[in-house]
C-alpha cells in the first residue's frame, strides 16, 4: 500500500497554520507531492484538471449567485422585509429575534451568500434589539445562525461547488436540502420562542404603540413588501425545483431580478452596480482559486493511490457502514474548528464520497449530511466566519464572549437536524426522486 499521499494532509494543514493562504497551501502541496509521485508527468495531469474546472458550466452559477447577494445588499430589501415580518411577530416573546430568523430564511432563499445576509440583517436588527433590551447572546446567536442558513437552504453556492466534486447533480442537492433546511430553520424559531417564554427578559415583548396599523393595514404592508422578493425567490428557486431551468440558468434569472428589485425600491445607481460587480469578481476569484487548488490537491491524492489505500485500511478496521459515516461526520465537525467551508469541501468531499458509495449509502444523502455539518463550521471557534462577519457590524457592547455564548444552542440544533436527517433518509431522498419522475 502507498501511504505517501496521506502525508499531503498534514503538510497542507501545517502550511495553513503557518499563515499561508489556503489556496496556495494546497497548490504547493499538490506540486511537491505530484513531482515526487509522478515526476514531470504531473504537469499533464494539472493541465487536464485546469481544463475540467474551466469548462464546467455549472460553476458559472457561482458569480451569478454572488452578484445576487451583492445587489440585494444595496436594494433596501432588508428594511422592507423586516417591516413586513415584524408587524406580525412584535407582540410575541422574542418577536424581534423571530423576525430576524424569518428575514434570514428569505435572504438565504434569495441568494445563498452568507456574508451578505449576515451583514445586511445585522446592521438592521442589532440596534433595534439592543434598544428593547434583548439578551446579547441571543442577538448574536440568531444573527450568526440565521445568516449561515444559506448553506442548507437552496439555492446554495456551497451546493454548486460540491456537486461536481462529489459527481452528483447540483439539482438533486438543491432538492435534497429543502426539508433539512426548513427543519433547521424551524428548530431555530421554536428554540427562540420557547426560550423567551420561559425567560421573558431574554427577548421581551414590544408593548402596543399609538397609531399601530390594524389588521387590514398590516396585510397590505406585508403584501406590498413581501411580493417582490418572493417573486424573485420563485424565479430562482421555483424554476430550479420545477425543472424549468438549470441552476446556472436560474442564477442568471436571479441576477437580473436582483437588479430590477434594486430599481423597484429606488436604490439603483451606477456606482452601486460597479461596487457589486467588483465585489462579485473578488469573491468569485477567491472561490475559483481555492477550487482549482483543491482539485489539483485531490487529483494528486487520488492518482497516488490514496483512495485505494483508504479503502483497504477501512476494511481492515472492520467498521460498519454507520460507524464509518459517524466517523466522517466527526472529522468534518472537528475540521470546522480550523478550516473554512470551501477548504472542508475541497479536501473531504472527493475523499469521502467514493468510500460512502462503496459502503452502500446514497451520495446525495451523504452530501446533504455534509452540508448540515458544514453549518457548524460557521459558528465553531477559532475560525467561525459567521462570528467574524458579526464582529464587523456589531457595536462594542456586544462582546466576543456574548457571541460565543450565543452560538452554542444553535450548534446543538444543527446537530439535532443532522441526527434527524440521518435517522430519516427520505427527508433528503424523497423530493429528488419525485422531481426526477416529474421532469
Amino acid at each position: 500500500m502507498d501511504y505517501l499521499p496521506f502525508a499531503m494532509l498534514p503538510v497542507a494543514f501545517t502550511l495553513m497554520f503557518l499563515g499561508i493562504q489556503v489556496a496556495f497551501s494546497m497548490m504547493i502541496t499538490a506540486v511537491l507531492f505530484g513531482l515526487v509521485i509522478f515526476g514531470n508527468r504531473v504537469i499533464f495531469q494539472f493541465v487536464e484538471k485546469i481544463e475540467d474546472i474551466s469548462s464546467n458550466f455549472v460553476f458559472a452559477a457561482v458569480p451569478l449567485f454572488v452578484f445576487m447577494g451583492a445587489m440585494l445588499e444595496k436594494s433596501g430589501i432588508a428594511d422592507k422585509l423586516f417591516e413586513a415580518i415584524h408587524i406580525w411577530t412584535r407582540r410575541l416573546p422574542g418577536g424581534l429575534s423571530l423576525a430576524t430568523i424569518c428575514m434570514c430564511i428569505i435572504f438565504a432563499a434569495s441568494s445563498g451568500v452568507i456574508g451578505a445576509t449576515e451583514s445586511v440583517v445585522g446592521l438592521l436588527t442589532i440596534p433595534i434589539m439592543l434598544r428593547y433590551k434583548y439578551d446579547k447572546a441571543l442577538i448574536s446567536g440568531c444573527i450568526t445562525a440565521g445568516g449561515s442558513l444559506g448553506t442548507i437552504i437552496p439555492p446554495s453556492v456551497v451546493a454548486v461547488v460540491m456537486g461536481p466534486l462529489a459527481n452528483v447533480s447540483v439539482g438533486d442537492l438543491l432538492y435534497g436540502m429543502v426539508f433539512p433546511g426548513l427543519i433547521m430553520a424551524g428548530l431555530y424559531l421554536i428554540y427562540i420562542f420557547t426560550l423567551c417564554v420561559i425567560q421573558p427578559e431574554k427577548g421581551p415583548r414590544i408593548p402596543p404603540e399609538p397609531g399601530e396599523p390594524g389588521f387590514g393595514a398590516k396585510l397590505w404592508i406585508s403584501t406590498r413588501n413581501l411580493v417582490p422578493p418572493l417573486f424573485m425567490i420563485f424565479a430562482v428557486l421555483g424554476s430550479i425545483l420545477l425543472g424549468w431551468a438549470s441552476p446556472t440558468e436560474a442564477a442568471a434569472i436571479g441576477a437580473l431580478a436582483s437588479v430590477f428589485l434594486t430599481m423597484l425600491y429606488g436604490r439603483f445607481s451606477w456606482g452601486g452596480l460597479y461596487e457589486a460587480l467588483i465585489k462579485t469578481v473578488k469573491i468569485t476569484t477567491m472561490i475559483m482559486t481555492v477550487l482549482l487548488a483543491g482539485t489539483l490537491f485531490t487529483g494528486v491524492f487520488i492518482g497516488g493511490g490514496g483512495i485505494n489505500t483508504a479503502n483497504v485500511l477501512i476494511n481492515q478496521m472492520h467498521l460498519t457502514p454507520w460507524m464509518l459515516l459517524s466517523l466522517m461526520m466527526f472529522i468534518i465537525f472537528i475540521a470546522g474548528f480550523f478550516l473554512d467551508w470551501i477548504s472542508i469541501v475541497l479536501i473531504f468531499v472527493p475523499l469521502f464520497t467514493p468510500l460512502i458509495t462503496t459502503a452502500g449509502f446514497d451520495p446525495v444523502w451523504f452530501c446533504i449530511l455534509f452540508l448540515i455539518m458544514i453549518q457548524t463550521s460557521y459558528l465553531t471557534p477559532p475560525m467561525a466566519p459567521a462570528i467574524f462577519y458579526l464582529r464587523a457590524v456589531a457595536p462594542p457592547e456586544i462582546t466576543i464572549r456574548d457571541m460565543y455564548r450565543g452560538v452554542v444552542p444553535f450548534i446543538v440544533l444543527q446537530c439535532v437536524t443532522l441526527v434527524i436527517a440521518m435517522v430519516h433518509p427520505p427527508l433528503v431522498t424523497w423530493l429528488p426522486s419525485v422531481m426526477l419522475n416529474f421532469k
